[in-house]
């Protein structure tokens, strides 16, 4: 016989005695908690040391029906385990170096006891584990989420679903955060369960109803799934609440007063959830429907719009508000606009009114220059300008202006002449508008003109070679003026001229003149009252009979005297 044969015969011998004639010594049954879909790794005695005589181990298992399945062998002589399960667990049990049962693809199927059996050379030992198979929820998920939610009405806000776990997942509802406890009325919660005879999983739902307030629309409603090896949150979106109207307002949309001539628009509003469409807008004792709209724009408004506006619901005319309008306005008139020719030293009439919704603001500008309401009794070149007036209240301004000119013929207010070296300038200002020109009775050079506010300035200079007359001229559309100087010459007279300048002697002549003028009156005046007192003394000879005194050429000279004066 073969050595190895004969160690076999032998072997199977002593497991024989050892089956039936010894009966094996077993500790408490062990626990494992394995995990749905992966490797179960059951140790053998909890992964104690082996006893150093060991010849093998067995591991088996109970059956549902009680009685006891063989699954592998493993001899300490052999390097591989003998399978002995014909089962499903011939394809899915293993044991590895310490001996431990290796089962793949784990189930709800492996919730059994299986026991491994240390057989030595000195010893029988059973040491059985009971194993539970524990699955995760496959997914969770909210199903039947409800679009909106009624307020004050308990309504599904969804129903939340963790499938295919084991043992089954326990759901519960959060409300911003906080936990919802079901109360029958605001808050209702339906849980279920079913379970898969095939896979024997189990799937948990829970359907939660909610009164909502109006506050409510942005709260967020959790799902919560708890499980022994999971926990999972997931949040729904805030809802929209419906709820209806309990309150209606009207606003006036306009940034500021409003003022005759703009388009007002009205706004019915109306609390409620989703918001009427439909409104009926009471319009000056009209009542105006509007549809899919919330607005009514009142075009082109005039001041006798003022007054009292509503609007209500279309379906409840009950719940209606108001507001008042006023309707801002000015106006202002004035006298004279436009362009106004007037005559120097005329009068004009300017008149300005108003009429005006409130209190309004009056300014006056000359040409862009703050100035007083204008009274124009007696008009000067000065008054002529750009007037306007400005009226203003909140929110509007009326302006209206004329342009007033102020006409003459020119007037020489003044010709005056200075030296310039050898030269003379003379300047000739005058009044007058429109713009006068100038002309001179002698030639000049270097001529400069300027004209401001009626006032014209000419300047020539000339080299006056005798003693002149020169005469200006200022020449408008509506006449002329004239004014004249005396202009001395810039040479000097002969050699008996006095030592004074020409300019001097020209202020001299009149003096000089009087002079002489007075010195033949004066000597008039003495030759009178020589020939009277001599014509006297005569007379009084005459009379008394007395003889002259003097000789016959004294009487004869004096004679010829006082007929010479």
């Amino acid at each position: 016989m073969d050595p190895s044969s004969s160690a076999a015969a032998a072997v199977f011998l002593l497991l024989s005695v050892v089956c039936v004639g010894t009966l094996p010594q077993a500790l408490g049954t062990g626990s494992l908690t394995a995990t749905y879909g992966e490797v179960i790794v059951i140790p053998c005695n909890g992964g104690a040391p082996l006893p150093q005589d060991l010849m093998f181990v067995k591991w088996k298992y109970e059956k549902d029906d009680g009685t006891i399945g063989d699954l592998l062998i493993k001899q300490v002589s052999q390097d591989q385990a003998t399978i002995q399960a014909t089962d499903d667990y011939a394809q899915r049990v293993s044991i590895d170096d310490e001996s431990s049962l290796r089962i793949t693809q784990g189930s709800l199927k492996d919730k059994k006891t299986f026991t491994c059996m240390v057989v030595s050379g000195s010893n029988l030992m059973e040491y059985p584990v009971s194993v539970v198979v524990h699955k995760k929820p496959s997914s969770v998920q909210i199903m039947d989420k409800s679009a909106v939610l009624q307020k004050d009405k308990a309504t599904t806000v969804g129903t939340c679903v963790a499938a295919d776990a084991n043992p089954a997942a326990t759901i519960t509802w959060k409300k911003d955060g906080k936990l919802l406890v079901a109360d029958g009325k605001a808050v209702v919660i339906t849980p279920s369960m079913k379970m898969d005879p095939a896979t024997g999983l189990s799937t948990t739902s829970s359907t939660l109803m909610y009164a909502a307030s109006k506050e409510d629309d942005t709260a967020v409603f959790t799902c919560v799934s708890t499980h022994e090896l999971t926990s999972q949150d997931t949040d729904l979106e805030p809802f929209s609440i419906h709820y209806p109207s309990e309150k209606v307002s009207l606003q006036i949309l306009s940034k500021g007063p409003i003022v005759e001539g703009d388009n007002v628009t009205l706004k019915c509003f109306a609390d409620g959830n989703p918001p009427p469409t439909s409104f009926f807008f009471h319009i000056k004792g009209q009542k105006m429907p509007v549809e899919n709209s919330d607005t009514y724009t009142l075009t082109n408004i005039g001041r006798e719009a003022g007054g009292e506006y509503k609007c209500s619901l279309a379906d409840n005319e009950k719940m209606e508000a108001s507001q008042n309008i006023v309707v801002s306005y000015l106006d202002l008139s004035l006298t004279p606009t436009g362009k106004v020719v007037k005559t120097v030293g005329h009068n004009l009439s300017v008149k300005m009114e108003k009429s005006a919704s409130g209190d309004a603001e009056v300014t006056w500008t000359k040409d862009g220059m703050a100035t007083k309401e204008p009274v124009f009794s007696k008009l000067t070149y000065a008054d002529a300008g750009v007037y306007e007036c400005q009226v203003s209240m909140t929110g509007i301004t009326r302006r209206q202006s004329f342009k007033l000119v102020v006409e003459g013929k020119p007037v020489i207010t003044s010709l005056t002449k200075h030296r310039d070296g050898d030269n003379k300038v003379l300047t000739c200002v005058a009044e007058g508008v429109p713009e006068p020109t100038f002309q001179w009775s002698v030639n000049g050079t270097d001529e400069d003109s300027s004209y401001t506010n009626g006032k014209a300035t000419c300047k020539i200079t000339v080299v006056p070679k005798v003693n002149q007359t020169v005469t200006c001229s200022a020449i408008n559309m509506l006449g002329e003026d004239t004014m004249t100087i005396n202009v001395a010459s810039v040479f000097k007279e002969p050699e008996n001229e006095g030592n004074g300048t020409d300019e001097e002697s020209e202020d001299q002549a009149p003096l000089i003149v009087g002079l002489v003028v007075g010195l033949l009156l004066i000597a008039g005046i003495v030759g009178l009252i020589y020939w009277v007192y001599m014509k006297n003394s005569r007379q009084g000879s005459w009379k008394t009979g007395e003889k002259e005194v003097g000789t016959s050429e004294e009487s004869k000279k004096l004679e010829e005297n006082n007929h010479t004066v």
